[in-house]
């Protein structure tokens, strides 16, 4: 599920996507749009041009997920930037889904040492 992700890529569709579309043709845009493997172990989200719902795709060794999520309020802050898809870390994911920007200026950066002062 959704939850041990933390070591895969994640992949940001920029713009707006149609959430009518259903697994397979968010896997064909996947394919066909962005050259990438929609069967990789790779995470890939898309939003709505309103940026209150996004749906994220994910192959599990035999299947596909189909994350939903919907805000009530607020919404995404969502890239608008010129390339059509965008890697970026599950630390950037969770701030997305949080409803905090993709660049954060303040945040800690990751300790990658494994030594005690």
């Amino acid at each position: 599920m959704i939850s041990d992700i933390s070591n895969r890529q994640v992949y940001l569709a920029c713009g707006s996507t149609d959430l009518r579309k259903s697994i397979d043709s968010l896997a064909v845009v996947v394919k066909e749009s962005f050259a990438l493997d929609p069967f990789s172990q790779s995470l890939y989200v898309f939003c709505n041009r309103s940026r209150n719902k996004l749906k994220i795709l994910q192959w599990d060794h035999n299947g596909f997920w189909l994350h939903y999520r919907r805000l009530e309020r607020g919404k995404f802050n969502w890239p608008d930037e010129n390339t059509r898809v965008v890697n970026i870390s599950y630390r950037e994911l969770r701030w997305l889904l949080d409803g905090l920007s993709l660049r954060q200026k303040q945040a800690h950066k990751a300790v990658k040492e494994r030594t005690v002062l």
